[in-house]
Formats: structure tokens, sequence, C-alpha cells
């Protein structure tokens, strides 16, 4: 497996995966023309022909037996910069009476663009059968989310101080939002699904002109949608995971449609951005494999940025011996450098 650029000829394939990310999943709509648009964006990204704050950088994974595409993940330079980038920031509201000596405070939900300029990791999806752990694709999540820091870190100056990752909320066995039925649907004469299209089609606008502009008293939906706030989805938890271990934490924003959690971190602050390091590639016949492939192997150019893992730690003295088919998967050879990550 390994790690690229989405190209230009990949539409057929991104549309596959499109078409099973499932309700919720905004930011890829089974829309083949806006498919072909979010290709050509990315490819202008990776050529360096759009300015940094409106890059998107989209990668797919590719099982190198079959050619096939097995998911996918991206970075937003920056969010918000054209389109606004709205969240529910969850709050408290103190109230108290001296006179009959009560004290109350109640959760509150004010609408916010407090992200406006961040940087964002999203679009992370793996296609079923490339995951779990009773199988060889255990590493495939982990490959996906990880290579976004690795080239976060390769290309820190194009990327501003902070990063968020939007998770998706909870549904229901109908694939229904709680959130969305108790709050959204009042405010949005539409279904989730209309919505939820509308949104990953990039036209956001009708979410401040329609949402209210004052604080919603969460006493005043439903326990069920109550319950839902700052929870994921259950095919959302290990992605949850993994951003977690890198130092993204839960700030109290939330998805104004599902509920879902924003996590976010200082870029320079991430685990991943912090501990990976340059090595010089040494190509070898007798490069040993070790049981357990625990590093993570990155280039370092913008156009061909690559990532797979590799079978061996780096040496001593900051050299990185790999075999030949592990060069051929990552495009390099003796001389040239990687970025490596030990998970």
């Amino acid at each position: 497996m390994r790690l690229r650029p989405i190209a230009r000829d990949d539409l057929d394939g991104l549309q596959v995966l499109a078409q099973q990310t499932g309700v919720g999943f905004t930011s890829l709509p089974d829309n083949r023309e806006f498919l072909a648009s979010k290709i050509e964006t990315a490819a202008s990204a990776f050529e360096e022909r759009t300015p940094k704050d409106d890059r998107l950088y989209f990668f797919v994974l590719e099982d190198e037996e079959n050619g096939e595409l097995a998911g996918c993940c991206a970075i937003e330079g920056q969010v918000g910069r054209e389109v606004p980038f709205y969240h529910y920031r969850l709050g408290t509201l103190a109230h108290s009476s001296a006179q009959l000596d009560l004290h109350r405070t109640i959760d509150t939900l004010f609408l916010s663009s407090d992200h406006t300029g961040d940087a964002e990791v999203c679009s992370l999806f793996l296609r079923e059968e490339y995951r779990g752990e009773a199988n060889k694709h255990l590493r495939n999540g982990a490959l996906l989310s990880k290579a976004r820091w690795l080239f976060i870190a390769q290309f820190r100056d194009q990327f501003p101080d902070k990063v968020l990752a939007e998770m998706r909320g909870v549904f229901d066995d109908d694939n229904k939002s709680p959130f969305w039925e108790s709050l959204g649907k009042h405010f949005f004469p539409m279904d989730f699904n209309e919505a939820d299209r509308l949104t990953g089609l990039g036209q956001k606008s009708f979410i401040g002109e329609l949402m209210p502009k004052f604080p919603i008293y969460t006493t005043f939906i439903a326990e069920e949608a109550r319950a839902c706030i700052g929870q994921v989805h259950r095919h959302t938890r290990p992605a949850l995971e993994m951003l977690k271990k890198e130092g993204l934490r839960w700030e109290g924003y939330i998805d104004i449609f599902d509920g879902g959690p924003t996590v976010e971190a200082y870029i320079d602050d991430v685990r991943a951005i912090r501990n990976s390091q340059l090595y010089t590639v040494e190509v070898s016949q007798n490069a040993a494999q070790e049981s357990v492939s625990r590093w993570l192997a990155t280039t370092t150019n913008m156009l061909t940025f690559t990532a797979s893992w590799v079978g061996r730690g780096p040496s001593t003295d900051h050299t990185i011996v790999l075999s030949e088919q592990e060069a051929k998967r990552l495009g390099v050879a003796t001389g040239d450098t990687l970025r490596l990550l030990e998970t």
C-alpha cells in the first residue's frame, strides 16, 4: 500500500469511494462533476499554482496489487477564507436568585466562525474491506492519518499555526441524526441529506443566513440530541483516537448539523510533526525485514509526495536502508532523502 497525491485519472476510483462514505460525510459527495473539480483543485495545489491559503491537498491510498483506491484523506491549507466555516461553540450561562438562594448553569450553543484561517485535516475514509485488526490491513488507517502530519512537517511554511479536524457525529440505526432532528431541521426547510449535500458541494452561505444569531439553550432540545453533543459516529472512533494520540483535543466546538466534535491543536505541538526526522536513503538487496513495520516513510517532494511503511528503522549514521521493492514503491534511490516517523 502507498499513499500519493490524487491524479487526474483517478476520477472513477474517487467516485467509488464517494459512493461508500455514507451519510454525514460532507466532504466527498457522490457528484461526478464536483469530484472532477476537487481533483483539479488538488492538482493545482500540488503544482503550487494556487495561493497557499486556498490549497486543498488531496491524497489517495493505492493498493499496488490491484491498482484500486483503498481510501483517501486531505488537508485544507486554510478554512473559511472564501466560504464561511461555521461551528457551534458550547458555552455556559449562569443564572442565580439571591432571594431564593438558587444557582443554575445551563449549556448553550453559539454560532461561531472562530476557526477561520486554520488548517484542516479532513476527508479520511477507508473502504471497509481494508479495515480491521484481524488481517493485513491493520495499518492502513494509521498510514492515511499519519502521512498527512509528515506532509505538513515537510512543508511547514505552507500552513498556519493551528489545525483542526471535524468528526462525524452520531446517527441512529435508521441513519438519522438525533441532533439534526431536534435542532437543525427547525431552521432549514430541507432534510439532513440535502443540507449535507449542499455543504459538501461548498454551498454554505445558507447556514449563516438561516441559523439563529442568538445563543440556543440546550435544555430546549431533546435529551437524545443533547447526548449526541461532542460524540462521534461508531465508524469514526478509530480516527478520533488516532488524532487524540497526536495531541488534538476537543475544545467545545461541534458540527452544526450532527453535533460531532471538532478537535484541534497547534501544529507545532502535534506529536508526529515534532518527532519526524529526515534521513538519507541507502538501497540494498540485503535490507533486513523486521517482524512489524513500525516506521512510516514519506518523500520530500510536494508534487510526487509518497508515503508507505518500511521494514526497519534508521541506522545510527542518519541513514535509512531500503529494500529495492521499498525504494521502487517510494520512488527514491540511494542518496535521496526521506522523512521518517516511528509509530
